[in-house]
Formats: structure tokens, C-alpha cells, sequence
């Protein structure tokens, strides 16, 4: 698992949110904010199966939670704006890249994992942790960041 390219996923997320300017998103996509507290829930679930996985403990990943419209919506504060959204972001993707830092071999754990992003991304298997945060930050992380930047694109 490389975290520097876990990193710079996050950076140009990040990067692409502080430049703001979102229009709505197309019929039945993700607001901005909603994508950002998305990704701010699952690094916490990441973040725990991280922790599981440097404490030896069985774990399963599943990213349904911060998916579901009704649960992002209960998960997005009231009076948060995009900045207070990234901040936040940026805290649990910070805490995230810490932890795998730290992986070293134990990346090699696997962990039932169930991620389901719309139809582009489906994965029901145990996996390598270390493969699972590859995915995330290879796979995950950029698809967002293009959703992101078609919310620009339709605001010109």
C-alpha cells in the first residue's frame, strides 16, 4: 500500500473542494457536500478496520452506511458549510493515512469487504487490507474527485 498516492488522492479531493463553485449535481448523484461527508464517514469506517487490523482482531468492512441518501443526509450537520465539511475531511483522511502508515505486513490481512459504488465499483470478497486502501485511493477517492468536477463543468 503506498500511502504517499493515498495521500495525493486525498490532496487533489481536497484541493477540488477548497476551489468550490459546485452546481447541483445531475438527477440522483451526490450534492458536493454530500460527497464529502460520504467520504468523511467511510475514512472513519476504514479507520476502524484499520485499527483492527494492527490490533489482530477479525474484522469486515462495509460501505453501505455512508451511501444510503437518508444516512448521509442524517450524517451532514446543520449549519456545516463545504469548508466546515473539508475540515472535517481532512481530519479523518489525515487520521486514516496515519494508521496506514503503520501497516506494514499486516496489509496483507484479509477482510471481508463489501464496497458498492453505483454501478462503477462492486466488491463483495475478503481482500488484502492493503488492496482494499489501494482501491480506495486509486479507485474510490478519483471517482469522486470526477463527480466533483462535473458539478463545475455544469455550473459554466
Amino acid at each position: 500500500m503506498e500511502t504517499a498516492e493515498l495521500r495525493r488522492a486525498y490532496a487533489d479531493l481536497l484541493a477540488e473542494v477548497a476551489v468550490g463553485g459546485f452546481g447541483a449535481p445531475p438527477s440522483g448523484e451526490l450534492s458536493a457536500e454530500q460527497v464529502v461527508v460520504h467520504l468523511a464517514a467511510n475514512d472513519e469506517l476504514l479507520t476502524e478496520a484499520t485499527e483492527a487490523v494492527l490490533a489482530g482482531s477479525p474484522w469486515a468492512y462495509y460501505d453501505a452506511r455512508p451511501t444510503l441518501r437518508p444516512q448521509l443526509d442524517a450524517m451532514m450537520p446543520a449549519e456545516a458549510g463545504l469548508p466546515e465539511l473539508a475540515a472535517r475531511l481532512h481530519v479523518t483522511s489525515e487520521r486514516l493515512c496515519a494508521l496506514v502508515d503503520r501497516l506494514g505486513p499486516e496489509a496483507e490481512t484479509p477482510v471481508d469487504s463489501h464496497l458498492r459504488e453505483g454501478f462503477e465499483l462492486h466488491i463483495e470478497e475478503s481482500l488484502p487490507w492493503g488492496r482494499m486502501l489501494d482501491i480506495h485511493g486509486r479507485l474510490h477517492l478519483p471517482a469522486h474527485l470526477g463527480q466533483l468536477r462535473a458539478m463545475r463543468a455544469h455550473v459554466r
